[in-house]
């Protein structure tokens, strides 16, 4: 594999190109602007561009139903440029939906490619869209990463209205971050827009084609951190004011008015947070010709992260609450119902009162003996009562009477536990690799007989012993916000699990790793077939994980394990 630090600059055998942000409304080898999807709704994999003939070197002739390495299915060809292709294939092996790039092993940029593929693949960074596969050969040079079927792209968000601040927040923060963490490691994207950056369900923002998209169009860079920074700027331009911040109208966004150069979010949309607006300014300054007079301009992903962590959170809306109807009298049976009657009314027979009973002389002495029996069982338990209250009082000192007062009794009954609403959840990969990612919402889909399983497992408990799963798995919910966590109810696949409950801290966003998880709920221990734990003292957290750390067997000499259903409650 080659080295990280040749990625970052040597991704792209033609020199020259201008940073993608700065001129992004210039095509350079594929034909963007002459692509421009106006609908917003693309294929996951274009990256902003369709199929076309624009393309200036024969790409390979594959067709639908073609395999690779006796693996990899092709399916639906989603980009045919500059003498490559990307697919929609399939895995058979694992039985999953992946991306494919492919160009021939002669191709101009085929050694980049590779060398910026396999660069890519070791960062492992879960932020990012992984790279499962590089390889050459027949005289083929093929790409194989991870496709998410529940993500939706930035452009196809945007289509749709400007953000929110609270989400911008999050785009520029998580963005930001990941890009740091990438230059960290010598490696760019150079090609950062709207369309490889995917949201999921979960509302994580991941960033697809780091180094590979650049390679595979032979875009450099002088400054590859100058032209990142300035890329994430334009983006959190657009989600602010669903605008390109250039004159040119690109990625199905309308560019700004000619002649007026480039002027702040808040000039071009009422309502645009200050603090942001300031931000994508900083971000996207010229030699600092446009950045704000009080701060100086981000020239660095890294720059970029720590402005934006030192800017006061901004939270998510409040719901709106629809109001609930005006309060109709309803009637039934055609107004017979909760109405006056307005016909007359039959007047009722007169009914003989029979006589009234024990009116004989029997009758009252039995009435006087019962009464008497009523009198003498009233006294005899009041006077067992007040002996009680006597020896209770004898008994009890001024310490007594404090504890069982009941104004200061702190030992009140708490009221019933309810369970939270789970906003998503997603597979904990630690390694930046998941398991079974498809399966995750079947453990909070409220029906026990579906469930996350893990694959079986030959030799070891911990996961096979595999160094990719030394940190274990499991599943990270997400409540949406942060909340008090009262109490977990779990329901495991199979009895036997060694497991345990963590939690992020409030301020945690999109937490990845174990150290992110630093609130321990429950001790690591085997559970049985329920994992069900009240807290003492509620937790305020927005991300709980269900972490797995061994499996039990499955009695054949393999181990399997997973998890069916969980609740969180408050």
């Amino acid at each position: 594999m080659a080295e990280r630090s040749t990625a970052a600059v040597d991704v792209a055998d033609n020199s020259g190109d201008e940073p993608l942000a700065a001129k992004a409304d210039e095509a350079t080898t594929d034909g963007t602007a002459e692509a421009q999807d106006t609908t917003g709704t693309k294929p996951q994999d274009t990256d902003g561009e369709r199929i076309g003939s624009e393309a200036t070197l024969p790409t390979p002739d594959l067709h639908s139903g073609h395999k690779l390495a006796r693996r990899y299915r092709l399916e639906e060809c989603v980009t045919r440029l500059d003498g490559f292709s990307s697919w929609r294939a399939v895995d058979e092996k694992l039985r999953r939906a992946v991306g494919v790039h492919l160009l021939p092993a002669d191709h101009p940029r085929a050694r980049s490619v590779l060398a910026a593929a396999r660069s890519s693949a070791l960062l492992g960074d879960p932020r990012f869209v992984q790279v499962l596969d590089a390889v050459e050969e027949d005289d083929l040079v093929y790409v194989v990463h991870e496709w998410l079927p529940d993500a939706t792209e930035l452009t196809s968000l945007l289509a749709s209205g400007p953000m929110d601040a609270h989400d911008a927040y999050q785009l520029v923060s998580q963005v930001s971050q990941a890009m740091a963490a990438a230059h960290r490691e010598g490696l760019a994207h150079l090609r950062l827009t709207p369309g490889a950056v995917l949201r999921s369900s979960t509302g994580q923002y991941r960033i697809r084609g780091l180094a590979v998209n650049a390679a595979l169009r032979g875009i450099s860079a002088d400054s590859p951190q100058r032209a990142d920074t300035e890329a994430i700027g334009a983006l959190l331009y657009a989600a602010l004011t669903q605008r390109w911040p250039y004159e040119s109208d690109a990625y199905g966004l309308t560019g700004l008015p000619k002649g007026v150069g480039l002027i702040a979010p808040a000039q071009v949309r009422a309502g645009v947070h200050r603090g942001l607006s300031e931000l994508a300014m900083r971000a996207l300054a010229n030699d600092g010709a446009t950045a704000s007079r009080q701060e100086q301009p981000c020239t660095t992903p890294d720059e970029l992260a720590k402005a934006v962590a030192a800017m006061p959170r901004i939270r998510p809306p409040e719901p709106v609450f629809t109001p609930p109807p005006e309060y109709q009298r309803t009637t039934y049976q055609q107004g017979s119902y909760g109405r006056p009657q307005t016909r007359p009314v039959a007047t009722q027979p007169t009914i003989a009162v029979p006589p009234a009973p024990l009116q004989s002389r029997t009758g009252k002495a039995l009435k006087w003996a019962v009464s008497a029996l009523l009198i003498a069982a009233l006294g005899l338990g009041s006077w067992q009562l007040a002996e009680t209250l006597l020896d209770h009082s004898k008994g009890s000192g001024p310490e007594d009477s404090t504890q069982t007062n009941p104004e200061n009794n702190d030992n009140k009954p708490r009221p019933p536990a309810k369970p939270l609403r789970i906003d998503g959840a997603k597979e904990f990969m630690p390694s930046g690799s998941g398991i079974q990612p498809d399966e995750v919402p079947n453990s909070v889909d409220g029906d026990a007989s579906t469930a996350w399983v893990t694959p079986r497992y030959v030799g070891y408990a911990n996961f096979g012993n595999y160094s990719n799963r030394r940190d274990g798995s499991g599943i990270v919910v997400d409540l949406g916000s942060v909340q008090d966590v009262a109490g977990i109810e779990a329901k495991m696949y199979r009895s036997g699990q060694k497991a345990e409950v963590l939690a992020a801290d409030p301020s945690a966003s999109a937490p990845s790793s174990l150290s992110d998880f630093p609130q321990r709920l429950t001790e690591l221990g085997t559970v049985g077939s329920d994992l069900k734990e009240t807290f003492s003292k509620p937790v305020r957290t927005r991300y709980v994980l269900i972490h797995l750390t061994e499996l039990p067997s499955d009695g054949t000499g393999g181990y399997r394990g997973g998890i069916s259903e969980i609740s969180v409650l408050s």
